[in-house]
């Protein structure tokens, strides 16, 4: 029996930063992994939609080369047989980056196999017992099935088969208005396949702020793709044209959808399955594995982190979520997770980037005691230099000028707002920004500007200026 100061279970994200940080710690260290190292990020999630994403974008800029003042001698076509194969070649590059041999020459362990817990000092993967001090279970999340009516006999799709396709669907229903299937069934739009998005809620993104979301979806709609909200998902069958999907909408209207095929991406269950973690003394619900603010299971030499724990389920969170459990698992300086400076990004194109509270949000809590400030992608120099002048971003901060939210929408959302992101991190006023030298022309005016406006404002509402200009009228 093999014995180790950390055996982690789940090689994604979480699973990598956790073992190579305790390697470095200087502890012996195993990693247990039952499919292909990478996790759902690599293998399934972020690499291959980005990678399908861009060649969409490639796609749109080909049908809008006049823009540019260029033009085809022949109408705009292409061929996406290869679109499929080209993501898989991408997600292999990016898994042939983190093989095990990568691994092993660092001094931890690969095993690979379905672990099981004997107690909370050991697990099981196969005929092999390894014993561990302490474990990490960073086992991830799998996409969720609802129990639909006809879900037994339709073959579906989701995101972790979507991308074996060898040639794309001429039609494709998108069960679910979240990030996902909002990223999936955009890219897909515009590679020619014919999509409708099925959202049970009253708007997709409904953890995005409602102003920029209502923009996206003009967007969105304006290059073709259908969006159905409020429509209840009843019953899918097969149909001469491939699948039917019947949808109940608001006032018992009943509706019959039908496509070539269906992408369920309604939701995540954490993978808890088949750890046996009874055996181990850790308690769990349906939404995952239950810790404590230092990400502490039950059991006390076991700790969680990931999806599998959320409640946010992004591969830069279990990063956050993994480092932190290396620190109380390996350290006397202990530490809570610290949820109040999350972020993330929708990649539809144009990009939607969030962190912090919503204008919804930030007005529930702290009531008319907030300042917003909007700046167009359209007044920004570079934006028009590159035609991408839709989108805006929005700025919502405290009676103190502190940032409580950001959010944009538009080209390199998810890289201009990083700026502010630190800025609310550090807990510095929104007006410090303007005060940095900045490049032009560039994005960065997506943030700059509307700090500039922050101290107008604030320049404004100065009392020993409103006297000064009062003095200076009367004389």
């Amino acid at each position: 029996m093999s014995r180790y100061d950390l055996i982690v279970i789940g090689g994604g994200a979480a699973g990598f930063v956790s073992s190579k940080l305790a390697r470095g710690f200087g502890k012996s260290v195993a990693m247990v992994e039952k499919g292909k190292l990478g996790g759902e990020c690599t293998n399934y999630g972020c690499i291959p939609s980005k990678s399908l994403i861009r060649a969409a974008r490639a796609a749109y800029e080909l049908k809008s080369l006049n823009k540019f003042g260029l033009r085809l001698d022949a109408p705009p076509s292409f061929n996406t047989d290869n679109v499929m194969p080209h993501v898989r070649s991408i997600v292999q590059k990016v898994y042939n980056s983190h093989l095990p041999e990568s691994f092993e020459a660092l001094g931890i362990n690969v095993y690979f196999g379905t672990p099981q817990f004997l107690d909370n000092h050991r697990i099981k993967i196969g005929e092999k017992i390894l014993s561990g001090d302490k474990f990490i279970i960073s086992t991830g999340s799998s996409p969720f099935i609802p129990p639909i009516d006809g879900t037994s006999e339709v073959p579906y799709l989701t995101n972790n088969t979507v991308f074996s396709l060898n040639k794309l669907p001429k039609s494709l229903i998108v069960l679910g208005g979240g990030p996902i299937g909002i990223e999936l069934a955009s890219a897909f739009n515009r590679l020619n396949v014919e999509v409708t998005v099925v959202e049970m809620l009253d708007r997709i993104l409904f953890r995005e702020d409602k102003e920029l979301v209502e923009m996206l979806v003009g967007r969105l709609k304006s290059e073709g793709l259908k969006i159905l909200t409020g429509a209840k998902a009843v019953r899918l069958s097969k149909s001469e044209k491939g699948i039917s999907l019947y949808v109940q909408q608001k006032g018992g209207v009943n509706k019959e959808i039908v496509a070539e095929n269906i992408l369920i991406a309604i939701g995540r269950k954490p993978n808890i399955e088949g750890l046996e973690l009874e055996k181990a003394g850790v308690n769990y619900s349906n939404k995952g594995i239950i810790v404590n603010e230092r990400l502490e299971t039950s059991a006390g030499n076991i700790y969680a982190c990931g999806d599998v724990v959320g409640p946010y389920q992004f591969s830069h969170m279990a990063e956050y979520q993994a480092i932190t459990v290396c620190r109380n698992a390996f350290t006397p300086l202990k530490k809570k997770v610290d949820y109040s400076n999350v972020i993330w990004c929708t990649f539809t194109d144009p990009e939607l980037a969030h962190a912090g509270l919503t204008e919804e949000e930030a007005r529930e809590k702290l009531g008319d005691k907030i300042k917003i400030y909007r700046y167009e992608y359209s007044k920004i120099d570079r934006a028009k230099t590159d035609l991408e002048d839709f989108g805006m971003s929005k700025i919502i901060c405290d009676k103190k000028g502190r940032v409580t939210g950001i959010h944009i929408l538009g080209s390199h959302a998810s890289d201009v707002i990083h700026e502010v992101q630190l800025a609310k991190f550090l807990n510095l006023p929104f007006e410090k920004i303007r005060e940095a030298i900045h490049i032009y022309p560039s994005y960065s005016d997506v943030i700059r500007q509307p700090s500039k406006l922050y101290y107008i404002d604030k320049l404004h509402g100065n009392l020993l200026l409103k006297i000064l200009k009062k003095l200076m009228s009367a004389g």
